[in-house]
């Protein structure tokens, strides 16, 4: 007998909508929380690394490393991340020399490209330091900076023609990515390419 007013819950009907109500719970935190795709973990771990990467940057030069057209993306990094740049020019002095020896023509051509560095820096308002360096050997010299500096990234151009035969990569690049304890981004400019060009060279 049905009595009114009154409700009578049976086990197996407490039960039954007790399932119920997880079932539609946990669908609905399903939609609200979907499950993190390969896709994103692989961005979501390169966002990461970025940002690890260019915390501190140097853009190396020397009289054969050519690094002109890696300026404004070492710029654009900077500038992104908010990272602290150094532009790197090293003299490099042969043994014949004694190592205080006066070099003008390579120390104005260090000043030229330490210039335009500073140029596109304060054109694209990213603080920059530079700095040239005498030393018997470039890649010893670019390595202890960069330990100094604790770096995260060193970035080189490509081989400055003429020396040898033409070749993009010369041996202190590829001693440099050898034994770096940081990154190395080297950078071969294309015939065609735009990205790595300044951006105010762009637009005008």
């Amino acid at each position: 007998m049905i009595v009114a007013g009154e409700i009578h819950v049976t086990l197996a009907g407490a039960l039954i909508a007790l399932f119920i109500a997880g079932t539609v719970g946990s669908t609905l935190w399903w939609m609200l929380h979907p499950p993190v795709s390969h896709v994103q973990r692989i961005a979501a771990r390169a966002e990461h690394e970025l940002e690890r990467m260019v915390d501190s940057l140097i853009v190396a030069f020397s009289p054969e490393i050519d690094s002109s057209h890696m300026v404004a993306l070492a710029v654009k990094l900077a500038r992104g991340e908010r990272s602290e740049l150094l532009a790197l020019y090293v003299i490099e002095v042969p043994y014949t020399l004694p190592p205080d020896a006066e070099m003008p023509a390579e120390e104005r051509v260090a000043l030229d490209a330490l210039g335009a560095a500073e140029t596109i820096a304060n054109k694209n308002n990213v603080a920059i330091r530079t700095e040239i360096i005498r030393a018997r050997s470039t890649k010893q010299a670019i390595l202890d900076v960069a330990k100094r500096e604790k770096a995260n990234l060193i970035i080189l151009g490509s081989f400055r023609e003429g020396k040898y035969s033409g070749a993009p990569l010369g041996h202190s690049i590829e001693e440099i990515a050898a034994d770096a304890k940081c990154d190395v981004l080297i950078g071969v400019e294309g015939k065609h390419g735009t990205l790595l060009m300044d951006e105010s060279v762009q637009t005008s």
